[in-house]
């Protein structure tokens, strides 16, 4: 153990320049430029963003016991009537069911406070939307925009979805049939963005959602700053509570974050099926950073998957893993078309089951008809400057179907239970100055 010791803080010494100059690396993975508006970080000052519309100004009463998501809405649409402004709402807990934000009008939640999801799935209209990669109809989340260009979420109080309820509901049914989906139990989101551009959500705690916490549809330029994601996975397990999907999304910033959920913590999705890519409401995330985030107990820290046909650009960066199951997880999905590339997962330290994930994902496998498996393909991704204590930090076993080209592993100082490689899996796989178990792997 003292010689590991050793080993590790001299590793350290040596590749603090490297970390550092990585830290103001200026280009995405395929080469092109980092923009500015990546690095130009300003908090929104609710101050600057209209007329305050605090609820309780409006009707809305403080009592913790009643439902008013219509109360809630009617200041909603108050404000957007009267030109747009910032829903405030106060120190205390405020119950609610689906609301839904209009153009120009934002929310803000006062240290202290929380808006707090009903538990009854009857206050969650049911909607055209989307789900596990698909445009369909389902229940609305608690907080909704739809093309509200420029919304923001704000403040330091609490979105909780009060999500005890539905979980049980979801076991009891798992229960009687294991292969449930998870479209049969009727839950809802914490946050569904859709068609906005230009997003900030920033300082908020997430907590508790009663489905996916943050989903984000078709969207552009969108920030996620000093964010606290959770969801419990005991003693009543959260299912499939992933902290942000990303979902058909271009230029997305995800900083300084805190994310611990019953599944994925950043999930990039984008369409299912064996012609997925060629369905209009599917598409390509692109243009993804994701840095100086901490990842608590998850499936993985970042996902693609498991409805993906396009992830490109793709940049963690800067973080610390301590409870993941994966670091990395290229869900190879056989009934669908796939294209995973230019992926850059570096300057990451803790602890997790597996660093690197890459397997056949088939539930719910379904080719509707088709006579062949669409073929996939991962390439050009990069594990760098991995600090990592795991069970198994190459855990891939792909099918014929599967096509992994051009993967390099550089600087990584890692202990595992199992230490096997089969390089024979990736065609182009470049290793340098690999180390687990203290041993050099090449």
């Amino acid at each position: 153990m003292k010689t590991r010791i050793v080993a590790l803080v001299c590793w350290l010494a040596l590749s603090t320049p490297l970390l550092a100059q990585n830290a103001v690396k200026a280009s995405f993975p395929d080469g092109s430029p980092i923009s500015s508006w990546f690095t130009t970080i300003r908090k929104v000052d609710p101050v600057q963003l209209g007329k305050r519309y605090v609820i309780t100004d409006f009707g809305v009463k403080t009592d913790s016991t009643l439902v008013q998501t219509d109360a809630i809405q009617q200041v909603i649409d108050a404000a957007a009537r009267k030109g747009g402004g910032v829903v405030i709402i106060p120190k205390g807990t405020f119950r609610s069911g689906a609301l839904f934000f209009k153009p120009k009008t934002h929310l803000h939640l006062a240290e202290g406070a929380t808006l707090k999801g009903s538990d009854n799935i009857a206050d969650y209209p049911k909607l055209p939307s989307r789900m596990e990669g698909l445009s369909l109809d389902y229940f609305a989340a608690l907080v909704n925009a739809y093309q509200v260009d420029g919304f923001t979420i704000s403040g330091k109080g609490t979105i909780d979805g009060n999500g005890l309820r539905f979980w049980e509901a979801f076991w009891a049914r798992r229960k009687e049939n294991p292969n449930c989906t998870n479209l049969e139990v009727s839950r809802p989101r914490l946050v569904f963005i859709w068609k906005c551009n230009d997003v900030q959500v920033q300082d908020v705690k997430l907590h508790n959602a009663g489905f996916w916490t943050s989903h984000y549809y078709q969207c552009r330029n969108v920030k996620v700053l000093n964010v606290h994601i959770y969801s419990p996975y005991k003693p009543v397990k959260a299912p499939s509570t992933d902290a942000i999907d990303l979902d058909v999304c271009t230029n997305v910033l995800i900083k300084g974050c805190y994310l611990s959920v019953n599944d994925d913590a950043i999930a990039l999705k984008g369409g299912k099926g064996p012609w997925a890519d060629r369905v209009p409401s599917n598409g390509a995330n692109t243009n993804i950073i994701i840095e100086d985030c901490e990842f608590g107990f998850c499936h993985s820290a970042l996902t693609c998957g498991s409805e993906a046909i396009h992830n490109r650009n793709i940049l963690m960066r800067n973080c610390h893993v301590s409870e993941a199951s994966r670091v990395l997880w290229l869900k190879m999905r056989p009934d669908t078309p796939q294209l995973y590339e230019y992926i850059t997962v570096e300057n990451i330290k803790g602890q997790a089951h597996s660093l690197l994930y890459a397997k056949p994902w088939t539930q719910f496998y379904d080719l509707q008809g088709r006579k062949d498996q669409p073929l996939s393909f991962a390439n050009h991704v990069t594990l760098k400057n991995i600090e990592l204590v795991c069970d198994t930090f190459f855990d891939v076993a792909v099918s014929e179907r599967d096509k992994l080209t051009h993967f390099t592993f550089e600087n990584f100082l890692v202990e595992s239970k199992n230490a096997a490689i089969d390089k024979t899996v990736v065609k182009g796989f470049m290793l340098n100055n690999v180390r687990v178990n203290s041993k050099l792997i090449q």
